[in-house]
């Protein structure tokens, strides 16, 4: 897997832990600033997550080697099973992007027609834009746009507009735009953003009863902007359900201060799973008497691709993606494959200080044509990003096991 599209996966886990834990926990709370600030704060704290590399140490009898294996076969059949899936996964990717980003675009183009088709003047704190449509009254940066009878008959509707104004709650639709283009996969994620929406208007009805119109009044006028004035009679049987949230939250009492403490518990959970999301490591054991293959890398004043402290990297991957390049680049030699010869070749290569690949040897061989194509493989990589060992450059040992099976 690429890393971006890895970064993505984990990034987008601990985004849906986080969101899990706000529906569970935060949502219900009258913390209406205090939930966005976390709410916001929260999503970008989870992109950094993943770039956080914590490792547990775990004891075992011996250090093992990384197992990378690279089966012979064509090309045309590696291509097809193992590089495009994920060239294929990546492109989808891209296009959700470029559709969820036009779709926002598409939208910020008909609010700015609508907004420039009215009267614009300045009204306590903000740019109020009449419009003599029948539209919903709506707010976006420091303009107010309602219809202009709206504005005579219902003044509590610009106030609460103007309170979306006053919070800034444009600025949190717009910081909240880059995680919905990154994870639009992810549905939790077009929750939350509905709940921070829901957010600002309960902030928002906070701040007009707080100005001292009458809360029943008010929820009165919400009903009537929901369903319709000829059909106010029939107002008990609605299913508005954020306007039904609306007001319930502005029935409700004020949340107890110690709710507040009960959000750290979103600490160790977050902890706990970054600690299991990223890979231990082996204690070291004490080294057993050289044998063969050691002297050999002493003399060459090389270290063991398991002793390096930063490994070398392939493609500006990991060692696995050098795995994938042997499967791309192998031909199973056609002799081998008339006379049903499989096996496992494992090659030694070192690593040098400038990436470049030497001193290729087969350790142990299956037959002359089968070791002959692994060397040529490895012997013809491209450079690898070369290890460091206490903040140098060093040269690095690697075993590579290549098997060839017939399929």
């Amino acid at each position: 897997m690429s890393p971006f599209l890895s970064y993505i996966l984990r990034a987008g886990l601990y985004l849906g832990l986080f969101y899990a834990f706000y529906l569970l926990v935060m949502r219900r709370t009258t913390f209406f600033r205090l939930n966005r600030v976390i709410l916001l704060a929260g999503s970008y704290l989870c992109l950094l997550l993943p770039l956080i590399r914590l490792r547990t140490v775990s004891s075992v009898s011996q250090a093992e080697s990384p197992t990378m294996v690279a089966v012979g076969q064509d090309v045309e059949t590696l291509t097809s099973s193992v590089m495009i899936p994920w060239q294929l996964l990546l492109g989808v990717y891209l296009a959700g992007v470029l559709i969820t980003l036009a779709l926002f675009g598409r939208s910020a183009l008909k609010t700015g027609r609508l907004i420039r088709r009215g009267k614009e003047t300045e009204r306590e704190g903000c740019r109020l834009v009449l419009l003599e449509d029948e539209i919903p009254s709506f707010s976006w940066g420091r303009r107010v746009v309602m219809n202009r009878n709206d504005l005579a008959e219902n003044p509590a509707i610009f106030t609460h507009e103007r309170m979306h104004v006053q919070c800034r709650h444009t600025l949190d639709l717009l910081l909240i735009l880059p995680i919905q283009l990154l994870f639009w996969w992810n549905p939790l994620v077009w929750i939350t953003r509905e709940e921070l929406r829901l957010l600002h208007e309960y902030q928002a009805d906070e701040g007009v009863i707080q100005n001292g119109i009458d809360a029943t009044q008010y929820q009165l006028l919400l009903v009537r902007k929901a369903v319709g004035e000829d059909r106010f009679t029939l107002a008990s049987g609605f299913l508005h359900a954020k306007l039904k949230n609306r007001i319930t939250m502005m029935l409700k009492p004020n949340s107890s201060s110690w709710m507040r403490w009960s959000y750290l518990a979103l600490i160790p959970v977050l902890a706990a799973f970054m600690f299991a999301c990223n890979p231990s490591r082996k204690a070291q054991e004490p080294e057993p008497a050289a044998s063969e293959a050691d002297v050999i890398t002493l003399e060459n004043d090389a270290l063991s691709f398991e002793d390096v402290e930063i490994k070398p990297t392939f493609n500006g991957i990991d060692a696995d993606e050098f795995a994938r390049w042997v499967n791309s680049q192998l031909k199973y030699p056609e002799q081998a494959k008339q006379d049903g010869i499989t096996g496992r070749v494992t090659l030694q290569f070192t690593i040098e200080t400038d990436g470049s690949v030497t001193d290729v040897k087969v350790l142990q061989g299956v037959r002359e044509d089968l070791d002959s194509e692994s060397v040529r493989v490895v012997s013809a990589s491209p450079k690898w990003e070369p290890g460091k060992h206490n903040g140098k450059p060093v040269k690095v040992t690697y075993r590579l096991p290549i098997v060839y099976q017939l399929r």
